[in-house]
């Protein structure tokens, strides 16, 4: 027999099914279904986690939708007879101070440089502390913001000027109205006892008042925007800005009319950047250049 000649039963054998039994045949049928069935549960676990945790998910979420659609501006209510809390020192030169003084900005003496403050410290804590009130050079009045006490600014000059070398004693907050009154009953006495004098004469009005009586006609959104912006420089006069209500600075500007000292608001003249820095319209503009003309008219 020739090599090439193969027995039956090894002939079978070589094509012979792999699944040989029933049992086998019921099984592979079951993986058939189940294998597919479970790649497709996995794939779809696997793209819902995805995103569920994936950037943006959270944005149909009732919480993000709440934060949303609620008011741009908030209101709290405010007890108007209680006691403000006033700052500290170093709170007041963190939200503050620390613009100019902890980079030295503008001449500012830099916070810790007691080069910088050591001619400062000889004027004397109470001299410093005027300064910062009403503002000196290129520091406007209060550091530019308004809404500081006197006391939280001296509190802040004293923190800065220790950090520097000295020993200025913190003040202290003033105590209540009612305290006032309790401490001295014997004098508020003596007072009520005092016969009735003639009304002293009434005190010039400042620039402030005399403008207020003029701007019947001007936009209240010209007075807040010098309230919040222009004041900083204007107040005080600093950098060359007409200070408010100084007939003799304004003359010059109001000669050249309106329209001129718009146009130098709008695009900005000497160190004052265009519209003073803010995003002002001309409008705006124009009303808050008349509530100081009408000051120093």
């Amino acid at each position: 027999m020739s090599n090439t000649e193969q027995k039956p039963e090894e002939h079978n054998e070589g094509h012979s099914a792999m699944i040989k039994t029933p049992k086998q045949l019921l099984v592979t049928v079951a993986l058939a279904f189940l294998v597919p069935i479970a790649i497709i549960v996995m794939l779809v676990s696997l793209v819902t986690s995805t995103m569920s945790t994936g950037a943006g998910s959270a944005a149909l979420s009732p919480e993000a939708i709440a934060a949303r659609i609620q008011p741009v501006a908030g209101f709290k209510l405010v007890d108007a007879n209680a006691v403000k809390e006033l700052k500290t020192g170093q709170q007041v030169y963190e939200t503050t101070c620390t613009a100019c003084h902890g980079a030295g900005v503008a001449g500012a003496p830099k916070f810790g440089d007691k080069g910088a403050w050591g001619e400062l410290l000889k004027l004397g804590q109470d001299e410093l502390v005027k300064n910062a009130i009403h503002g000196i050079r290129g520091m406007p009045a209060k550091g530019g913001n308004p809404s500081l006490d006197d006391v939280e600014v001296a509190r802040a000059v004293v923190y800065m000027a220790n950090a520097a070398g000295a020993d200025f004693k913190e003040p202290e907050a003033p105590a209540p109205e009612g305290e006032k009154a309790d401490a001295k009953p014997e004098a508020a006495a003596a007072e009520d006892s005092k016969p009735a004098q003639a009304p002293a004469a009434a005190a010039a009005p400042e620039a402030s008042q005399v403008a207020a009586a003029d701007d019947s006609k001007v936009d209240p959104a010209g007075i807040k925007l010098y309230d919040t912006i222009c004041f900083a420089c204007h107040a005080a006069g600093v950098a060359g800005a007409p200070k408010f209500g100084d007939q003799a600075a304004w003359k010059p500007y109001i000669e050249t009319g309106m329209d001129t000292m718009l146009q130098k608001a709008i695009h900005g003249v000497g160190a004052m950047p265009p519209r003073g820095g803010s995003q002002a319209s001309d409008e705006e503009l124009r009303a808050a250049i008349q509530h100081m003309v009408n000051a120093a008219k």
